[in-house]
């Protein structure tokens, strides 16, 4: 199924946002664990075969008009940080205003290493980029100096709809990722694998009021297995904002019916 017929299809349904996920390649030799298996071994071959998601996030803006459009999770150091804010300016122009940015850190550092990105340097690098991309977003003249992005004084156009392109960070919560969120970020993603999230959600919001953050951080839950009653009630506590379900790699005809039962059980329409 494509992303755009998908797309169509979650918007009908009542569903709030549609998000993709994003892996330039994968090197065929890696010492970088993955999260979920421990070791070098992918789960399955969907890092090897994934989509570029804002070209998959733009044929699905062109046939919708309500549904927000997000990455779960975009790696934007994997690519040049004045060509994805114009890529990202633009899907938000065209969108009306509609997208949001999740981002990781990058789990796979060699991957990263092909980009050039010093790993133990990656938080960093990925705090430079969103500086820059936010300059170039709301500045008439923008410019940036920093360890590893500058450009001079520039002009660029068009800028996003939003006065404020959300940003989420897609990463394990602990106290670094909590940290960085609350200097830089609009909220938090969980992981497939993440466990006691109504702890770390008290200290995401911990974090948030000590760097004198005003409101509440987003807070999105990516939903890895059949959820029970004491969770949802969990993640009402915590302030969740939003649950990410996952949609299976089948036939438009399976992917729709999913999307049906799953609407009806959460009593979207």
């Amino acid at each position: 199924m494509t992303p755009a017929a998908a797309a169509r299809a979650a918007e009908e349904r009542g569903f709030d946002t549609f998000y993709v996920p994003e892996h330039t390649h994968i090197p065929v030799r890696r010492e970088a664990a993955h999260p979920g298996t421990g070791d070098e071994t992918l789960p399955d071959d969907r890092y090897t075969r994934t989509l570029d998601p804002w070209v998959s996030l733009a044929t699905a803006a062109a046939v919708t008009s309500r549904i927000r459009l997000s990455t779960a999770v975009a790696l934007p150091v994997e690519s040049d940080p004045i060509t994805l804010a114009k890529t990202i300016a633009t899907l938000d122009h065209l969108s009306g205003g509609r997208v949001t940015l999740g981002a990781g850190f990058g789990w796979n550092v060699d991957e990263l290493t092909d980009h050039h990105v010093p790993a133990r340097k990656r938080r960093t690098v990925l705090r430079e980029y969103v500086e820059a991309m936010r300059a170039l977003w709301t500045r008439d003249e923008a410019s940036y100096d920093g360890e590893f992005v500058q450009f001079r004084a520039s002009w660029a156009w068009p800028k996003p709809v939003q006065d404020h392109v959300p940003l989420l960070i897609g990463a394990g919560g602990g106290p670094k990722t909590f940290a960085w969120i609350a200097a830089n970020a609009d909220g938090w993603m969980t992981t497939p694998i993440e466990t006691d999230i109504g702890d770390k959600a008290a200290a995401l919001h911990k974090a948030w009021a000590d760097a004198g953050r005003e409101g509440s951080p987003e807070i999105h839950v990516l939903i890895a297995a059949r959820p029970t009653p004491d969770d949802f009630a969990t993640w009402d506590a915590a302030g969740v904002t939003e649950l990410i379900w996952g949609v299976p790699d089948a036939s438009e005809v399976e992917v729709v019916a999913h999307l049906d039962r799953l609407s009806a059980r959460l009593g979207l329409r």
